[in-house]
């Protein structure tokens, strides 16, 4: 048991209730595979593979049929499969400064295949104009890719209003909800989103390993897909199947990881994202008040409605490494600290090579947790 717990940015800790007897159940009483078989205990599990999909059809407000809610292995997975199952040498896409490497290594390495990318500036906050976008467009822009929130800062991004320019260029809008699918709302239909990619590990409180790719009709049939093979269907064939979602979940899903994440999002849709974001917006006021008057450098917005529950500091003149081990060795205080993947948004904060040291805070954290965790701050300087 982790009794102090701050990274919920990179996991959620403690999983949902009934998440991990859910998986044990399928792996103790169910074990069968789906797709592969009509008998009754194959049918069973895909009776729960199909209520999974509903359940994030209507968490996220999405418009298309649930067979457009495609498995993933993670978010990661999802952003790949996008970004090199749609673009084409000489195409351009438009990304934000503050992008994970689940965006950006993808674009890196499609750059030798002949696609470009352009950044829309952030200020040293991490915060962002939508409007900085226009001059970035090009007629070969075939792309837009943000991510909703920093895995770093915390900041949000300006989704709605970059939604609205997507729509009036008529850019396609593909959005990395790592660090805001079940904190904050989401509404895929009147975002008019062409993609979201959502894990379910973190904020929707399932296991590790699987994760959800929302595709509209008319975007799904312009990627390739990324890995084919068996689906158990059109088994007289060697062409892989072109109909949702069999076109993109070749192989063996991750059934123990789906009835997981099933579990875990009956209980994030009867907590409320609402109430959630509330949660998370008053510990993170308390956390902020708590380090002002240290000598720390409080990277990001410093506003709980400017950010998610992730607030990052930098220890100035000590080392962010060493102050993450004390912290965890004299307080059992869990952080992360580095550079999160995502170096550019580092560069932007200005906290490149150095890092940050990131305390984030999720459904289950207490306020007594975060009262603690600056008493244990305040001990690395007495």
């Amino acid at each position: 048991m982790i009794n102090h717990y701050l990274d919920n940015a990179a996991s959620s800790y403690p999983k949902a209730p009934g998440v991990g007897r859910a998986m044990a159940d399928y792996i103790e009483q169910l074990g069968v595979n789906v797709g592969r078989g009509t008998y009754a205990q194959a049918s069973e599990a895909a009776l729960t593979v199909l209520e999974t999909r509903e359940k994030l059809k209507r968490f996220f407000h999405f418009p298309g049929r649930e067979n457009h809610v495609v498995f993933t292995p993670g978010a990661t997975y999802g952003l790949n499969q996008i970004l090199r199952g749609f673009l084409k040498p000489g195409d351009h896409v438009i990304v934000s400064s503050m992008e994970h490497n689940a965006v950006m290594r993808p674009l890196t390495d499609l750059q030798e295949c002949g696609v470009t990318f352009s950044r829309i500036p952030a200020d040293q906050d991490g915060k962002t104009n939508a409007a900085d976008l226009v001059p970035l467009l090009k007629p070969n822009t075939r792309l837009v890719v943000v991510s909703h929130a920093s895995n770093v800062s915390g900041t949000i991004f300006p989704l709605e209003e970059t939604a609205q320019l997507c729509r009036q260029y008529g850019i396609p809008l593909v959005v990395d909800a790592a660090q805001t699918a079940g904190y904050l709302p989401i509404d895929f239909e009147a975002l008019g989103l062409a993609a979201l990619c959502v894990p379910g590990h973190k904020g929707l409180l399932g296991p590790q390993g699987i994760g959800a790719m929302l595709l509209t009709p008319s975007f799904a049939k312009l990627l390739t897909p990324l890995t084919t093979g068996g689906t158990g269907s059109a088994s007289d064939s060697e062409l892989q199947p072109d109909y949702m979602p069999d076109r993109f979940e070749s192989g063996t899903m991750n059934l123990p990881g789906i009835m997981g994440l099933n579990a875990a999002l009956d209980f994030v849709m009867e907590q409320g994202v609402e109430s959630v974001r509330a949660h998370t917006k008053m510990l993170t006021q308390q956390f902020l008040e708590g380090v002002r008057r240290l000598p720390v450098r409080i990277v990001g917005p410093n506003d709980p409605e400017q950010q998610v529950g992730v607030v990052s500091l930098d220890f100035c003149d000590l080392d962010n490494a060493e102050v993450a081990f004390r912290l965890e060795q004299e307080s059992g205080i869990i952080t992360r600290c580095g550079l999160h993947c995502a170096p550019n948004a580092h560069k932007t904060l200005q906290t490149f090579p150095q890092g940050t040291v990131r305390f984030s805070f999720g459904h289950a954290t207490t306020e007594e947790e975060v009262a603690y965790a600056i008493r244990g701050i305040n001990k690395i300087f007495d």
